[in-house]
């Protein structure tokens, strides 16, 4: 069904999940939009001039449309409730941790997407912005012994198939927001928060990391890529990453 709807492939192991709820939503709206225009043209015709010259002050005696507005709240309460709220609740509630997964910072930045790994020693360095130049976009310390061996990466972001993966999400300037649409994942990236997004990505390929939120004048060309790899291949591409970080 989900395919019927023209979703996008899904590649994380939630992505199901979340396309079921369209597929619910959209079965309830077909069903309000046929009842309601059914209603409407029957409204038309019933009360139309020409059978009713004289107006009826009497008005509706029927409880038929109380019934039917309970009927959708219930239903309504019923998606928020036993799918809405529990997708969300795992979402929050059950990240994993952080030795079983593949922990990625991603600083936003009019107009690129940066993504920051800790190196060999699992250690992320310390950022500040006052270390930010043209070549440290992040502000990077490779001073600090946990920094010197960390991989930065803008607009490209790697990850092994099958596998957990936090995301530190946070913004260098203004609000952005990070979608990856494949992966039914969508976060804001909001300035002096930083922000855990988890999934587990299912499916080997290249897929676009997109703005959601408008940023500027350049929101539009604010997109990056995440490229889904197996982890033979994720592990070959940190150690070439590795070899160029220049020695201290």
């Amino acid at each position: 069904m989900a395919e019927l709807l023209g979703l996008p492939i899904q590649a994380s192991e939630h992505a199901a999940e979340i396309d079921n709820m369209i597929v619910l939503l959209h079965w309830l709206m077909a069903v309000l939009f046929v009842g309601w225009g059914a209603f409407f043209i029957y409204t038309l015709i019933r009360f139309r001039a020409k059978a009713n010259p004289k107006a009826d002050y009497t008005g509706v005696t029927s409880h038929t449309s109380s019934y039917l507005e309970i009927t959708v709240a219930v239903i309504e309460a019923v998606l928020l409730v036993g799918f809405a709220i529990p997708a969300w609740a795992s979402r929050v509630n059950e990240v994993p941790p952080e030795e079983e997964a593949t922990v990625v910072r991603m600083i936003g930045k009019q107009f690129e997407w940066h993504s920051h790994y800790a190196g060999a020693d699992g250690r992320f360095g310390r950022r500040d912005l006052s270390l930010i130049t043209p070549t440290n976009s992040i502000g990077l310390d490779r001073s600090d012994p946990n920094g010197a061996d960390d991989i930065v990466s803008i607009n490209q972001m790697n990850l092994p198939v099958d596998k957990p993966v936090i995301v530190y999400l946070s913004s260098q300037d203004v609000i952005h927001s990070m979608g990856i649409a494949e992966m039914r994942v969508k976060q804001d990236a909001v300035p002096g928060i930083e922000i855990p997004v988890w999934w587990v990505p299912n499916l080997i390929g290249d897929f676009e990391v997109n703005c959601s939120q408008l940023c500027g004048l350049g929101h539009y060309r604010m997109r990056g890529f995440v490229s889904i790899m197996t982890q033979a291949d994720y592990d070959a591409w940190l150690a070439e990453e590795a070899a160029l970080i220049p020695a201290n």
